[in-house]
């Protein structure tokens, strides 16, 4: 049975130094790779938990949403027929509807006008690097 020397009685060789140096390097990684998985796993929890919150959140304000424009027909009801407060409020519904509709497209159009084009700026941080070469 060998006795470990205590650190400073002997001089260890460079292979051993660098063994130990390699050993505590790969600890030191999957160390990290595991408290990186772990916080990944939390982070996509709380994601999903806020996701699901959100999406819990918009049902209920459609919901809302239909129980207001219910709302604005019954009190416009109070002031003319039910049908005509229907009417009323639909109409209105509809001249949202379009003026989004028409804001909505034309801001896909102008999307059209944006073109991605990576190659040329791929040739033309070559270029500058070529030419940073060639002053030198």
């Amino acid at each position: 049975m060998t006795a470990n020397p205590s650190p400073g009685s002997e001089k260890q060789s460079l292979g051993d130094l660098i063994g130990g140096m390699t050993a505590q390097f790969s600890t030191l990684v999957r160390g990290e790779i595991e408290l990186a998985q772990v916080q990944l796993k939390e982070k996509v929890s709380k994601l999903g938990l806020g996701g699901g919150l959100l999406a819990a959140a918009g049902v209920l304000a459609l919901y809302m949403l239909g129980l207001l424009l219910l709302g604005a027909v019954w009190g416009l009801g109070n002031v003319m027929p039910l049908w005509a407060a229907f009417l009323v409020v639909s109409g209105i519904l509809l001249v949202i509807i379009a003026v989004l509709g028409v804001i909505g497209v034309k801001e896909l159009q102008k999307s059209n006008e944006v073109k991605v084009d990576p190659a040329t700026g791929l040739k033309a941080t070559a270029d500058a690097a070529k030419k940073g070469l060639h002053n030198d």
